[in-house]
């Protein structure tokens, strides 16, 4: 994001009496796909560089004193490049809950994107990375409560591969998470795996809770998550994450 670009007014002081970010970014969208509608359900944001940097290099970048701006500042980017780009699915945004103050002054600026934009808020996913800690768990709580009143859906990201694990899910029911991708690599030859992925998705079953497999990068991995009912994937099986584009389906790997 170019630090000339107008900022929309945000909900607090905390962000709007500090200085721009110094350093850029743009976003890649990568598209997880409903593979039993063989459609796209959602994009979601990855945080690049402007000058082709990973999200690793972006994110050493960002400290105690940026964060709350970077949080926001890629709530806005998402919305405008999904505008911009005519997505028509869900899209899906990481955020930082240590960036989030109080819930609903924090998301007066997201609210505002959208309106901007004319994105609906009911098209907008937020995934909170299960393994960023979280000081006060009642916090989250109260994130997640927030966002679905204002009409987005919660997820959660990465699962399995912090330290929350299912007491996370006991404590915050979202409309999605997402299984992390080191319990779905080699899966169709793990048994291990594929009774902790079974476990999980009975489990979210029963809540109403949606799963997306993330990672699959095999037709064996893809085969075994069908089979167990997962019908949301992402990886690089079906696409690549492309910068500022909206990337191609290869459904031939259906």
């Amino acid at each position: 994001m170019s630090q000339s670009e107008p900022q929309i007014a945000t909900g607090c002081s905390r962000c709007r009496d500090l200085p721009s970010l110094p350093f850029e970014f743009t976003m890649a969208f990568q598209p997880i796909v409903d593979i039993e509608k063989r459609e796209v359900f959602a994009y979601e944001a990855l945080v690049r560089g402007t000058q082709g940097e990973g999200a690793f290099q972006i994110l050493q970048k960002v400290t105690d004193d940026n964060r709350y701006q970077f949080d926001q500042s890629c709530r806005t980017k998402a919305i405008e490049l999904a505008a911009k780009l005519g997505m028509t699915t869900f899209l899906s945004i990481n955020f930082l809950p240590n960036a989030v103050y109080e819930p609903k002054s924090c998301i007066r600026a997201t609210l505002a994107a959208a309106d901007k934009y004319d994105f609906p808020c009911n098209r907008i996913i937020f995934e909170v990375n299960e393994s960023e800690p979280v000081g006060d768990p009642g916090h989250l709580e109260g994130i997640f409560e927030e966002y679905n009143a204002q009409g987005f859906t919660t997820a959660i990201d990465d699962f399995g591969a912090g330290h929350a694990g299912l007491n996370l899910l006991a404590d915050f029911q979202p409309g999605i998470i997402k299984l992390d991708m080191a319990l779905i690599r080699h899966i169709d030859t793990n048994r291990i795996r594929q009774s902790i992925v079974h476990g999980v998705v009975n489990t979210c079953r029963e809540l109403g809770v949606e799963v997306i497999a993330e990672g699959v990068e095999t037709a064996g991995e893809l085969a075994t998550l069908r089979s167990m009912g997962v019908h949301l994937i992402q990886g690089y099986l079906l696409a690549r994450p492309e910068v500022e584009a909206l990337p191609e389906v290869d459904y031939s790997a259906l």
